[in-house]
């Protein structure tokens, strides 16, 4: 899965790409989409990494690219924006909070609406291309059911709508899989704030942000890029007091990865034991003989069973053992749908 990073230019979006891959000080190359992974923070592969001290630990990962920042009225830069954030998944959009200068002017809002107007800008255009193609198309009255969708996009399009809004039979979802509509994407919103905006818990234009955020049904979280840089090159001993000190129980760079994750669908089932301890991300809902395929198809192809147990249970027991003796190991078969932090062992025979 791949995670877009966009902003307009000078709003730390670069910063927030570095932190989030633990790529600062490697730079990055202007006017191009630079790419790396970023780890999923996740507690319990910590705790289980404590536990069992294997030779190796594994977390869940995304791709995150840095788009160039969108210069409105710029053709070039705008074409390059919008073939990058054609290929994400999931969107970033990072605005900044605060004026590095008395005569700059600060404006959230306005800030996620130039961006939102390229994004529906994109979506009209190549929608109104396809209307024009099936018109001139011999065979139009096969494509009748796409030509009506695309209407119905058209109109929410013209209207500010998000495509991500609109309801669809099981023919449209299916017409829509074709595309890659840039409004039907998950957006989370990354507000970069001041340090002194982080005690204030305040800032320029936060309250018509937040009622923006509730009309559009966006989620948003609440960085400062400088203090993260800060909290990243502290020890673990150090990091603690300091977090406290600003109020902070995660780092923003958790609460991103996180939010993404779940924006995205995704849930993690994890393997345990010396050797590793290991994340393995799948789609919400998906049954165990096809989770048992992303460690590898002759799992999947010889499934038995999935040996399961929970880590809520492992977590206030103490260890494995402790929730065997209790009778909370569980045997599942291959229809059982994994829930977001199963620990998993499969039998398999091929």
């Amino acid at each position: 899965m791949q995670l877009g990073i966009v902003g307009m230019p000078m709003v730390g979006k670069s910063t927030i790409f570095e932190l989030l891959t633990e790529n600062t000080g490697k730079g990055s190359v202007p006017g191009k989409a630079n790419t790396a992974m970023a780890r999923v923070p996740d507690y319990r592969i910590d705790r289980l990494s404590d536990y069992y001290k294997p030779k190796k630990t594994t977390y869940a990962q995304l791709e995150v690219v840095d788009i160039p920042g969108l210069v409105p009225g710029g053709e070039k830069a705008a074409s390059v924006f919008l073939d990058a954030v054609r290929q994400a998944d999931a969107l970033l959009l990072v605005i900044k909070a605060f004026a590095n200068s008395p005569n700059e002017q600060v404006d959230p809002v306005e800030d996620i609406e130039t961006l939102n107007y390229e994004l529906l800008l994109a979506d009209l255009d190549l929608i109104e291309k396809r209307i024009k193609r099936i018109e001139e198309n011999k065979k139009k009255k096969q494509l009748e059911k796409e030509r009506s969708l695309l209407d119905k996009l058209k109109y929410l399009l013209e209207n500010e709508k998000h495509l991500s809004t609109v309801e669809l039979d099981e023919t449209e979802q299916e017409i829509m899989k074709t595309y890659q509509f840039l409004t039907n994407k998950p957006i989370l919103i990354c507000v970069n704030i001041a340090e002194s905006q982080i005690m204030e818990k305040n800032y320029p234009g936060r309250d018509e942000l937040l009622d923006y955020l509730q009309e559009h049904g966006l989620k948003m979280v609440e960085v400062s890029a400088e203090i993260e840089k800060e909290i990243a090159e502290l020890d673990s001993e150090e990091k603690k007091p300091f977090m406290q000190e600003l109020g902070l129980e995660q780092t923003g760079m958790v609460r991103i990865a996180k939010s993404v994750y779940e924006s995205l669908g995704l849930i993690s089932f994890i393997t345990s034991g010396e050797d590793e301890v290991k994340a393995w991300t799948i789609n919400n809902g998906t049954p165990a003989r096809v989770a048992a395929g992303k460690i590898h198809s002759d799992i999947e192809r010889g499934f038995i069973r999935a040996e399961v147990i929970k880590y809520e249970d492992f977590e206030q027991l103490g260890s494995i053992n402790a929730v065997k003796e209790k009778g909370l190991f569980k045997l599942e078969g291959k229809e059982y749908l994994v829930e977001d932090g199963d620990l998993i062992n499969f039998r398999f025979n091929v």
